[in-house]
């Protein structure tokens, strides 16, 4: 367990970890910001069992995706009252040619289901197959699997844009 002063400057230094979570799961800025205070409430409450067996940034990751996808399936239940999905927002970037590659993997990223998008939010992070496997139940190879056909259906995705 981490004192509540650790526990905040932890979360401060890893809060990308949590907005980057945010942004794959919630369309809508408002939805964003309630799950990230979702995620935090988790964490927060998660910390009394807190071991220190796996770094704190594989510990948020795995609190982040469960509080994600337990989110995701609450939202689902609830009938749409918008038709048109908001843009992700992403940083503004010099080069126009780049900035539509960005929101074009995004978008494209945003259209995998629920475990997908988890497995290469944690690829591009530079976990391993291993820990990858670790945080979502499955084995390394399965993940190897996984990512082969991601990248396969990523291409495809953003060839048809």
């Amino acid at each position: 367990m981490l004192s509540e002063q650790e526990f905040i400057r932890q979360i401060r230094q890893h809060q990308k970890i949590i907005l980057k979570v945010c942004h794959l799961y919630a369309d809508k800025p408002e939805d964003r910001e309630d799950l990230f205070q979702e995620i935090l409430l988790n964490a927060w409450k998660a910390n009394s069992k807190y071991r220190r067996e796996a770094k704190f940034t594989t510990w948020l990751y795995q609190i982040g995706l469960n509080t994600a996808i337990s989110f995701l399936r609450k939202t689902k239940r609830k009938p749409s009252q918008e038709g048109l999905e908001e843009d992700l927002q992403l940083p503004d970037l010099t080069d126009d040619a780049t900035e539509q590659q960005f929101v074009t993997l995004y978008q494209a990223i945003g259209q995998l289901d629920k475990i997908d998008k988890a497995v290469v939010m944690l690829y591009l992070d530079e976990y391993d197959y291993t820990a990858i496997g670790q945080l979502l139940g499955i084995t390394p190879n399965y993940v190897a699997v996984k990512m082969n056909r991601i990248r396969q259906q990523l291409k495809q995705t953003v060839q048809q844009n």
